[in-house]
């Protein structure tokens, strides 16, 4: 469903309803005002907005609500248009420098494990190469057996 008007043309609407009652010396109360402002707000965009708002709140004012709502709408713009710069932003900070030259030894990307290359790291128990420590074939046979000491009194 589109919206039929902008958050700051329903604030102006809202308000110059509240002013028109005003002038006909009809008497809302802060607690109301923010109520209906939040019941007049499109269900389906900003359900999320009214629960979390009211969650844990024993009272509302109406210029609490009408700031949080235009803060909502502010971030809620701003995340909108910022998502195709985001993504811009993230794939120049993943790419490579241009300057590749002049470097002698190649660098080793952070993202690699170590542990997936076994050609040059040897066993550390018997110092051949395509196994690690706890895969060697020798220890196998020799594994440690916990001693557990207790003292009687």
């Amino acid at each position: 469903m589109q919206r039929v008007c902008s958050i700051d043309e329903h604030m102006n609407s809202y308000t110059n309803l509240l002013t028109y009652l005003v002038n006909m010396n009809v008497e809302i109360d802060e607690k109301d005002k923010a109520i209906i402002l939040l019941n007049s707000l499109p269900q389906e965009e900003y359900e999320t907005f009214n629960l979390t708002l009211i969650n844990g709140r024993k009272s509302l004012s109406y210029s609490e609500v009408s700031a949080a709502l235009v803060s909502y709408e502010v971030r809620r713009h701003d995340r909108l248009s910022s998502s195709g710069s985001t993504i811009a932003e993230a794939l120049a900070v993943r790419g490579r420098s241009s300057n590749r030259k002049g470097r002698g030894v190649q660098e080793i990307s952070k993202s690699k494990s170590g542990f997936s290359d076994l050609k040059g790291n040897p066993c550390a128990l018997c110092k051949e190469l395509r196994h690690w420590e706890v895969d060697c074939p020798k220890a196998k046979g020799k594994k440690k057996e916990p001693t557990t000491e207790t003292n009687l009194a």
